[in-house]
């Protein structure tokens, strides 16, 4: 039988109690916190019976039960002392009553849950008139123009059209690169390469009927006389044998004729 144990047990409280076996077994209370992992300060104040620097009846009591069983003693006991102590303090009755429904600190999550649940209202509002808003505009009719007064019959002037080039250097430059190759009638390579952006090369005026095997269209840009011509095929396909003098040229840029017929020609109603 300890010390403690052969103590009167009324004639002590739980943190005398705990206090007299802690100096019976000679250590003191920074051993007792490392032996627990309680703070020291809380043991002490369990030594002081200061239970109120405690944060809960709940910590209270455990931490006594840690520090008996460190140091020997009764836990069930000091337990019991702890519990008999604080329903004398009021400590216990006044716990009970903060955890009633009508506890402020239950308040805010439902408050929280409330203010989410307008937010995403609002953002959902918003978003459906900003939805509206954008389909409004696009349903706002267009005001037409009034069709012009119709033209008496009468012959069409000829569309002013830009004078196509009948001579000058035919100039290849890439905006991007590109695989070309010239050959003259002959055959013979004139030129077989790959221009970088930007580079340019001018066809030899000189040139026997050269012609033009490349690849991406888009790319390429033709010039005649500093006049540009119109691209030389579909875009990212590979074209051949495309005649590079200025009279070729100048054939495939030729607007095509309407076939659409004159209105001078066409019959009128009596």
């Amino acid at each position: 039988m300890s010390e403690t144990d052969a103590l009167p047990v009324g004639a002590l409280t739980a943190g005398e109690r705990l206090r007299a076996a802690r100096e019976a077994a000679g250590v003191n209370v920074s051993d007792i916190a490392a032996r627990t992992r309680i703070p020291q300060r809380h043991l002490e104040a369990i030594e002081r019976d200061d239970f109120n620097a405690l944060p809960s009846t709940t910590y209270s009591v455990g931490f006594a039960r840690a520090y008996a069983r460190a140091v020997g003693a009764d836990e069930v006991g000091i337990a019991a002392a702890v519990r008999a102590q604080l329903e004398t303090s009021g400590r216990e009755r006044h716990e009970y009553q903060a955890f009633q429904p009508a506890d402020p600190a239950r308040v805010p999550p439902r408050a929280l849950a409330w203010t989410a649940a307008i937010v995403a209202v609002l953002i959902l509002a918003g978003f459906a008139w900003w939805r509206s808003s954008l389909g409004s505009a696009s349903d706002v009719p267009v005001a037409e123009a009034s069709p012009p007064p119709a033209a008496s019959p009468g012959p069409r002037p000829a569309a002013a059209t830009a004078p196509a080039p009948t001579a000058g250097p035919v100039v290849l430059s890439a905006s991007d690169a590109v695989w070309i190759k010239v050959t003259d009638a002959s055959g013979k390579a004139l030129v077989q390469k790959e221009l970088k952006a930007g580079e340019s090369y001018q066809v030899p005026a000189d040139a026997a009927e050269p012609k033009l095997t490349f690849s991406r269209p888009e790319v390429l840009n033709v010039t005649v006389g500093g006049v540009a011509m119109p691209p030389l095929g579909p875009p990212a396909k590979l074209v051949k044998n495309v005649v590079l003098t200025p009279e070729a040229l100048r054939a495939r840029s030729a607007p095509t004729p309407s076939l659409t017929p004159q209105a001078s020609n066409l019959p009128t109603r009596p």
